[in-house]
């Protein structure tokens, strides 16, 4: 059962194609999108400000959104949040991603088809062109994207669009096997290449 918590009479919306995990907390003004993911542990607080995962977006494990009051927090379509990212106040453009346990800070801007590398710090008010890596605390502007490395980052987000439909078919909560099976089988689906073994195996 998904942790939905109203406040002030106002109750998150979860499109009934999104998954969410029975672990992350949904507060107040939450509207999560078609086809959406939303991880373990995610924390989506909207007791200030308005969170929006507009369709086929994902939050990843341990990510938290949150604003200001009259304040809106917005991963646009197909919009990637690694694990255990901040995003506050701000906007991540359409099939951008932002790097695992980075920061976005409030007013800020993600253009679309962006990256924020892992670890990185985009301070208030920063508006990132379309197409730009991002990289550094605080973040700066990299250089521009190669269309490989879009691609890479779409397939990559295609993948939580398919684990949503996954784990909505077959995740259940069950008890923990006691000893390893002579035939363990392991998950069996198309995996995407780490960037920097994309690059290797592209170059």
């Amino acid at each position: 059962m998904v942790k939905v918590y109203e406040i002030n009479g106002v109750t998150p919306v979860v499109h009934p194609t999104a998954y969410v995990h029975p672990s992350a907390v949904l507060i107040g003004d939450v509207i999560v999108g078609p086809r959406c993911y939303i991880g373990p542990l995610a924390s989506l607080r909207g007791d200030f400000g308005r969170l929006i995962m507009e369709e086929g977006a994902n939050l990843q494990d341990t990510c938290v959104m949150h604003g200001f009051p009259g304040a809106d927090t917005v991963v646009e379509q197909d919009g990637h949040i690694g694990h255990g990212a901040v995003l506050h106040g701000c906007r991540i453009g359409r099939n951008a991603l932002v790097g695992m346990n980075s920061v976005v800070m409030d007013n800020a801007v993600i253009g679309a088809e962006s990256i924020v590398a892992a670890m990185s710090f985009v301070k208030a008010g920063m508006e990132v062109p379309q197409r730009s890596l991002v990289v550094g605390s605080p973040a700066k502007v990299a250089r521009a994207l190669r269309d490989d490395e879009i691609q890479w980052k779409s397939a990559g987000t295609a993948q939580y669009q398919e684990l949503a439909v996954r784990s909505m078919r077959t995740m259940r909560e069950t008890e923990a096997l006691t000893e390893l099976p002579a035939e363990r089988p392991r998950m069996a689906w198309d995996s995407a290449l780490p960037l920097h073994l994309h690059k290797n195996a592209s170059a």
